[in-house]
Order: C-alpha cells, then structure tokens, then sequence
C-alpha cells in the first residue's frame, strides 16, 4: 500500500512540474527579448522620474547634498517667481496660436497632394523635409539670421519699398511670432498622418454627394472634414505634446537667454537656465514636474472633449 500511494502521488505532480518546466522553456525568449525593453524602463524612465521627483522636494545644487525643503519649491514657483509665469504664458500662446495653425496648414498641403499629381512620392517627401530639419541647431540659426535686422526677409520687405523693417527676432512685440512661424514651417509629420487619412475615404462618398448636386465646399465640410476628425485629434495629441517640449528653436534664437525681455522664454528653456545656469536642480525638477502635469491635464481635457467633434466611420464617438 505504501508503494502504491507512493507511485500515485509521483503520477499526480509529475505532469505538473513538467507542464510548468515546459511552459518556462516556451517562454524564455518572449521574456529574454522584452527584457531590454523592462531594464529601459527602470533605468532609464521610471528610477530617473523617481528621483526627480525627490530632488523637486529638495534644494540642491549639484556641488551639496540635497536638503528636504518638502513643497517649498512649488511654493515659491506659484507665489513668487515670476519669470515662471512669464515662461508658462509664452509657452501656451505658442501652442494655442502655433499647433491650430501648423495642422491648419498641414491639412491644406494634403488636400493638394491627395489631387492626384504626378510625382506624389516625391512631393511627399520633400514637404516632409522641414520637419526633420527644423529640430537641428543649423535651422534655428539660419532662421535667426533670416528674420534678423539685416536678414533676408527685410532684404525681401526693403526691395518691395518697406522703409526700415524691424529686427524680427529682436523686437519682444514680433519674436515669439517668429518662432511660431517655424512651428508652422515644420508641417511634414502632420501633412503625412492627413494625406494617410484622406487616402482612406471612399471615393463613393464623393460621387453620391456630387449626384445630390453638392460644391468642393459642401463635400469638405460635409465628409471630408467629419471623417477625418479621428487624423485632426491623434495630430492634435502629437502636435500638443510636442509644442509644449520645444526648446531648440528658443534657446538658439534667443542664444539662451529666452529675450527679448522674456519674450520667448518657453518654460523648457526657464527650466534649463534653472538647472545649467543658475544650478538650481531642485527647482528645475519641480519646474519638470509642473510641466509634466500641464502635459497631462492638456492631453486629459481633449480625450474628454474629443467626444463631441470626433467622429467615426462606424457612427461612433
């Protein structure tokens, strides 16, 4: 009897332990491959916001030890320092005004393009240039030097009889619209996702519309512009983000210092001049942090806005 039990017992657990050996050597390699991917996450994203976000409760200066002031740096940021808000208005006038007008003009360069012309490819391509060259420092450069005092657009104003132009760049009341301008200019990632998007629209929906007797206007506003609102928010998503982390175009054209008189200081530059210049990288992380939740809350207000003017083909919302 004792062998019998014996034996049962074995027959019982040992297809469990083989299943389960089984089931680990199946796998391995899903887990070998989505390690690096987890190492990432831990090293490089979530242990780095960790310790931000202990350093934004602190006063440190990269030459001390961090000393814990609790929320005093959120404190000071609302109450008492005002380049803050200075930076935070720049920084949303430029979204507000520059992400509807980059989609805006990125839409009508699809339109064109969705005409059928010969060469698609290539026109393609080459409006999708200004997006991955207008990040590069060579680009802020050029564009300090064009909308300079002596810059190839007053050149372009003097020639057409505009007596003495203004120094774009250097005048607080025409800077940030500068800046603005190349957010524009960088349209090519937007324009690709849009002419993606009307590729996708049945021809039949035009041809039914245009038996009814309805105008180029008509269709747009009536089927094109509904269906593709699911292309205009995943642009508006990308774009948002985006234009709230832009600091290149700033930082080269104001060399660093967000002038004139603060007048493109976007609250990434404040935050480097924090960190780099002044070294306070407590604050900065708290500045980090700040932006962080405006990211958040902005990205939040058009998921639940987007209920009422994001349309879907099935008829959903």
């Amino acid at each position: 009897m004792r062998t019998g039990r014996t034996i049962e017992r074995a027959d019982v657990t040992t297809p469990h332990s083989k299943i389960s050996y089984r089931d680990r050597r199946q796998n391995l390699p899903a887990h070998l491959f989505l390690a690096p991917w987890f190492i990432g996450l831990i090293v490089l994203t979530a242990g780095p916001m960790l310790v931000s976000l202990y350093y934004s409760m602190t006063e440190y200066s990269l030459l001390t030890d961090p000393q814990w002031v609790g929320l005093r740096n959120y404190e000071r940021m609302i109450l008492a320092d005002d380049r803050f808000w200075a930076s935070m208005g720049v920084t949303l006038r430029y979204v507000v005004i520059g992400v509807p007008l980059q989609l805006a003009f990125a839409l009508a360069v699809a339109l064109l393009l969705n005409r059928g012309i010969r060469g698609l490819t290539a026109y393609r391509a080459l409006y999708y240039l200004p997006s991955l060259l207008a990040g590069s420092v060579a680009i802020a450069v050029l564009w300090r030097q064009v909308f300079g005092l002596e810059g190839a657009f007053n050149v372009v104003l003097t020639g057409i009889g505009f007596d003495a132009p203004p120094n774009w760049i250097g005048n607080p009341d025409t800077a940030l619209y500068t800046l603005i301008l190349l957010r524009v200019w960088e349209f090519g990632s937007p324009m690709v996702i849009f002419l993606a998007g009307l590729r996708q629209i049945p021809a039949e929906y035009y041809e039914a519309s245009a038996l009814d007797g309805a105008g180029k206007f008509g269709q747009f506003f009536k089927i094109t512009l509904p269906l593709l609102t699911p292309i205009i928010f995943l642009n508006l998503i990308l774009q948002l983000i985006n234009a709230f982390q832009a600091f290149n175009s700033a930082f080269i054209v104001s060399e660093g210092t967000g002038g004139p008189l603060d007048s493109t200081l976007f609250f990434t530059l404040y935050l480097y001049q924090e960190a780099f210049t002044n070294f306070r990288m407590g604050y900065a992380s708290a500045l980090a942090w700040v932006l962080l939740a405006v990211i958040a809350l902005f990205t939040a207000v058009s998921f639940l806005t987007s209920r009422y003017w994001v349309h879907y083909d099935d008829g959903g919302r």
